[in-house]
């Protein structure tokens, strides 16, 4: 077996903390940060075999990030992680991946903070389907910037690890993409959804009314 990279999933939520099992079930490193977190959310990373690490020490040596958290939190978490990085300097390569359900202007934003540092690498990641569970895995569809097809690379090794990565890749591919496959997904399912109820509701009105 390959050795263990050192994964930091940001945060133990439900997804989080489902992805991050899944991964340390595999034999993988898991780091999380449970400063200020609630204690439903602290017992999920201990069930899930999480260790509790800082924003320095991820940076110091984690060797994958994956931003797993409310959307409205994924720009902070991206600017703490790119500040820490600057203060730290070196050299040592890290992946940050953004798999927030955010839209793809959203994400290039966030990307653009990371723009300058050559030790990171930055994923556009998009989770498809719920929590880990059992043999369920959920898609996680990734893309890059020009020129960083080496960074798809490394971010497929989590493969390795019991996450179903699926690369998205060709011409024209890039940054933003992997986010907006996510909200077509979201956008389908969920208007599907409305348009069931709203048949659901207009069926059983015209029933009352027989």
């Amino acid at each position: 077996m390959a050795t263990s990279p050192i994964v930091a999933i940001i945060a133990a939520g439900a997804m989080g903390g489902g992805v991050g099992k899944r991964m340390t079930e595999s034999g993988c490193q898991v780091w999380t940060i449970l400063e200020g977190r609630s204690e439903a959310t602290k017992k999920r990373a201990e069930d899930a075999g999480m260790k509790e690490s800082s924003v320095e020490e991820i940076v110091r040596s984690a060797d994958f990030v994956l931003s797993i958290l409310p959307p409205s939190d994924a720009h902070e978490l991206a600017r703490t992680f790119a500040e820490e990085v600057k203060r730290q300097g070196g050299e040592r390569k890290i992946v940050y991946a953004d798999c927030n359900a955010v839209s793809p202007e959203t994400v290039k934003t966030i990307s653009e903070l990371f723009v300058g540092l050559k030790n990171v690498g930055f994923v556009d990641g998009s989770i498809i389907g719920g929590p880990p569970k059992g043999d369920y895995n959920p898609r996680l569809y990734a893309s890059v910037g020009a020129g960083e097809e080496e960074v798809l690379g490394e971010f497929e090794k989590l493969k390795a690890w019991g996450i179903d990565v699926k690369p998205l890749k060709g011409d024209g591919v890039g940054v933003g993409d992997a986010s907006a496959l996510k909200m077509s997904y979201a956008g389908i399912s969920k208007g599907l959804t409305g348009l069931f109820a709203t048949m659901i509701l207009g069926s059983l009105t015209s029933a009352s009314r027989v």
